[in-house]
């Protein structure tokens, strides 16, 4: 079995920082890619920021120079570092994780329970 923990979420004004983490856990064997996406109200998901097993990123548009990700892979966790926060980044964050288990043949995607960030005007 797998889980994905998420934590940092939380209410901020314009302008703050939030720091966002997600742990993966479980009969893990590797992690290839690891991300955030966003959903907001009303408003189809979309993918916010990515980073590969040895580190290249991928962001998208509106939030790079805001936002960013890390990733250690000791402890099979991710991060994202978000700055200069707008009302329009409020939004519920899911992470993500692309892993191989333990048992199995091929790499599968696993999501974390996602987690509420809401930044006021």
């Amino acid at each position: 079995q797998v889980q994905l923990v998420e934590s940092g979420g939380g209410l901020v004004q314009a302008g703050g920082s939030l720091r966002l983490s997600c742990a993966a856990s479980g009969s893990i064997r590797s992690i290839n890619s690891m991300g955030w996406y966003r959903q907001a109200p009303g408003k189809q998901r979309e993918l916010v920021a990515s980073i590969t097993s040895d580190g290249s990123t991928n962001y998208k548009d509106s939030v790079k120079g805001r936002f960013t990700t890390s990733r250690d892979n000791a402890k099979n966790t991710v991060y994202l570092q978000m700055n200069s926060l707008k009302p329009e980044d409020t939004a519920v964050y899911y992470c993500y994780a692309d892993l191989l288990r333990v048992g199995q043949g091929g790499y599968f995607r696993y999501w974390g329970q996602g987690t509420q960030v809401t930044v006021s005007s």
